[in-house]
């Protein structure tokens, strides 16, 4: 088939089925290679729809620059499509976001400014600098990718209707994880249309607020994570949570050695967002465990932009995300997934404030520390039958309902060590280091471990 420009080649990517990483499960998963875009990624299809959109409202004039916040790929997107248009390129990027990429927008002519860590209310977060920049050059536009309804329309239109079409409308769950959202909200939407029994399931970094917010509708703050172009610290408008029926979180470890694994035994070579997709897809396809479902998932990008992060050996290494062939209790606090390494209250503490912090924290356990030193420990089980046989104990100190402290081990205690003290009388561990309480592991943790 001959085409006039590359643009034209953007879409109707393949649908894949994995084999070898989905470890066994019974149901069917098949990957939406959004890789072999020729940007390489799934912003492809939003960087010519938003600058066509823009030329049709007058508001992008020939000459034109285009300038935008991005954390890559739809800056390789929009630069792309404007070298094809004739249109000038100007973008800010976060600083952790991986060498290849800042290369990538350099090569397709684009300007690059890379912008420090700072909080989403700060001047020069990212996206603020894009927005100041559109205002003050000349004949410039802001692609607004995080709330122009282009991006998820243009999913809608093409990504939502071939996913449709190469399932022959078998699909049964759909699997994506957002950044600005436009991808998962247009497909969901295209799809719920055809079938609103189709289930939509986000897959979000551990330290995106996405996951919270789609439960409480609170927007709490966010904490760091390595994954890039995924998850967010803030809510985009172009998200549209009630398209999505289930929020998942992955954290950086697991989403990169998935990567790897796919790269390996798939020979698909992808990113670390991709992997996260896939990590969910996998074990969603586990608990199914029925061959008449059809799970689809999203391949987000190439891999060819992270050779200086998630396939380098040395980075993996240097960030902890190898599993070393020694675990120890050390290992296994600094890799905790789903609360801080350690959540303590004071015997003085009311009954209240345990029960808050265990609220809070999603434990069902904490220790009762002074001065650093274990002193007892509580339950949640404990506590709420203390206060349902009377409810004024909940002003009454922790001490008065405390149990002994848990057991406590080295950090530098292995795995074999951990397991066996770990039994069904004793739910945790406190890890000690240089004389003090450092953290604490239950049996969920040491099972997170184990099966990642």
């Amino acid at each position: 088939m001959l085409y006039d420009d590359v643009l034209q080649t953007v879409g109707q990517t393949p649908m894949i089925r994995l084999n070898r990483v989905v470890d066994g499960a019974r149901t069917p998963i098949y990957a939406k290679a959004e890789i072999l875009n020729p940007g390489g990624s799934l912003k492809d299809r939003i960087g010519l729809a938003i600058i066509e959109a823009a030329e049709e409202s007058g508001e992008l004039r020939p000459g034109g620059t285009i300038v935008e916040g991005t954390s890559g790929n739809t800056g390789v997107a929009l630069a792309m499509a404007a070298a094809v248009k004739g249109y000038r390129c100007v973008f800010t990027i976060p600083d952790k976001m991986s060498v290849e990429k800042v290369r990538l927008l350099k090569a397709f002519g684009a300007e690059v400014i890379v912008t420090p860590a700072v909080t989403p209310d700060h001047p020069d977060y990212y996206n603020n600098l894009a927005k100041r920049l559109a205002g003050e050059r000349p004949n410039a536009i802001l692609a607004d990718q995080f709330y122009n309804p282009i991006n998820p329309q243009a999913h809608y239109e093409t990504t939502g209707p071939e996913i449709w079409e190469q399932t022959s409308g078998a699909i049964t769950h759909l699997v994506a994880s957002p950044g600005t959202g436009g991808t998962i909200s247009g497909v969901a939407r295209y799809l719920k249309e055809k079938n609103p029994e189709i289930r939509v399931i986000a897959g979000d970094p551990i330290g995106s607020i996405f996951t919270s917010y789609h439960r409480t509708e609170q927007q709490e703050p966010g904490s760091p994570y390595k994954v890039e172009g995924v998850g967010n610290d803030k809510i985009p408008t172009t998200l549209h949570f009630d398209l999505v029926d289930e929020f998942r979180q992955v954290c950086d470890r697991d989403a990169f050695h998935m990567a790897r694994r796919i790269t390996r035994e798939e020979g698909l070579f992808v990113g670390g967002s991709t992997g996260l997709v896939v990590r969910v897809a996998v074990d969603l396809a586990h608990e199914l465990d029925d061959p008449d479902a059809f799970v689809v998932c999203i391949l987000c990008d190439t891999g060819e932009r992270y050779l200086s992060k998630v396939y380098n050996d040395e980075w993996m290494q240097e960030n902890r995300m190898f599993r070393p062939e020694r675990v120890t209790a050390g290992y296994l606090l600094d890799t905790k997934a789903d609360a801080p390494p350690l959540v303590a209250v004071g015997p003085g503490a009311p009954i209240r404030e345990a029960l808050d912090l265990i609220e809070e924290h999603n434990v069902s356990q904490l220790p009762v520390l002074e001065e650093g030193h274990s002193v007892g420990s509580v339950t949640e089980s404990a506590l709420l039958t203390a206060v349902m046989e009377d409810p004024s104990r909940l002003a009454s100190e922790v001490r008065e309902v405390a149990d002994d402290p848990f057991p406590v081990v080295k950090a530098n205690a292995e795995l074999s060590e951990i397991t066996g003290r770990l039994t069904r009388t004793t739910p945790a561990l406190l890890v000690a280091e240089n004389g003090s309480v450092r953290g604490i592991l239950t049996r969920y943790d040491v099972i997170h471990h184990l099966i990642p």
